[in-house]
């Protein structure tokens, strides 16, 4: 698939981040796209921003609300789609819809863990059950999952469990390099490509509390507060001093500074990645810090969970660890 022009790309998690990007950029280049997002709030600001940028014409663009780790939610959104842009195909899948949460086995939920789990994995699986027969019905298409460096680097941190996420983007990882050969043999015309990002400035730690919370507010309830000053009390902070809007304002910073304080946007991140299906590269690593933590992690498999590998890694790369 060398163009997109006169195309139709499904993107999951359109709302914001990269999916947002991803369906700018497509739509730029001719392509129709039908989104998904939770939020029919976020969707709406993609859409204002692709008319801003002057969508060429003949391209469509619809928005569906629908949670990816439901499988009827899914289908209803596959029904949309193939009513309002009139076609039984679609040429290229973007499962990119995720959040974190749930991080550890012990102290968190399970309601958490296997929220997380079942939008980073069972969204990717989900989606290419579900749409899979439109991609078949295709002459040529692509399927795009989006793992993480934690696909193959399972933290962000020694003192961060972090078990929901990257055992979701170790699966996605796995399931994308199974399929390179189960399309070979039975659907040699659809590629696929597993995506590996770094840290990538987006809002997936503040879209990440909506969903778990099932809100589209950006306050915190009480309850949200009581457990960001758990995680905060948990990371060695004092916080018996701080109020609850002073708790609030700290979760409001961490998520700001994952958005505005990342090595590489949204917007750079969704051009890696296309150009990566335009080339058809199975493995799609995005970041200078993905690249890093690869070539960290191979050459070294033993040591890296332990402390003194964060420890050095961070010395010679001078990335910041999580946690």
């Amino acid at each position: 698939m060398k163009d997109f022009a006169g195309k139709i790309a499904v993107v999951t998690g359109g709302g914001t981040g990269m999916g947002r990007e991803l369906a700018r950029q497509l739509v730029a280049e001719g392509c129709s796209v039908a989104m998904c997002d939770v939020s029919a709030r976020a969707m709406a600001e993609t859409v204002r921003l692709i008319e801003a940028d002057g969508a060429p014409q003949g391209t469509k663009v619809s928005t569906h609300v629908a949670d990816v780790s439901l499988e009827a939610a899914l289908i209803a959104f596959r029904d949309e789609l193939a009513a309002e842009h009139q076609t039984d195909r679609i040429h290229l899948l973007a499962n990119n819809a995720g959040i974190g949460g749930g991080g550890s086995m012990v102290a968190d939920s399970r309601a958490a863990w296997e929220k997380t789990f079942n939008v980073c994995w069972g969204g990717v699986y989900l989606g290419v059950r579900t749409f899979l027969p439109m991609l078949m019905a295709a002459d040529e298409a692509h399927i795009v999952n989006t793992s993480s460096v934690n696909g193959f680097w399972a933290t962000i941190g020694p003192n961060t469990p972090h078990t929901a996420y990257a055992a979701a983007k170790f699966a996605v990882k796995g399931f994308t390099e199974a399929l390179v050969t189960d399309l070979r043999l039975n659907a040699p015309h659809v590629k696929c490509s597993v995506v590996m990002p770094g840290h990538i400035g987006t809002s997936i730690v503040a879209n990440s509390r909506k969903v778990q919370a099932g809100t589209d507010s950006d306050e915190l309830s009480a309850d949200e507060i009581a457990q960001a000053r758990a995680r905060i009390s948990a990371a060695g902070v004092d916080t018996s001093q701080l109020t609850d809007a002073a708790v609030a304002a700290l979760s409001a910073d961490a998520a700001r500074r994952f958005l505005e304080d990342a090595p590489m946007t949204a917007a750079a991140a969704a051009k890696v990645i296309l150009d990566g299906v335009k080339a058809e590269r199975w493995r799609i690593l995005v970041g200078d810090d993905a690249q890093q933590i690869d070539q960290w992690v191979r050459r070294d498999p033993e040591r890296a969970y332990e402390p003194e590998f964060f420890a050095d890694f961070a010395r010679e790369v001078g990335w910041r660890l999580g946690g």
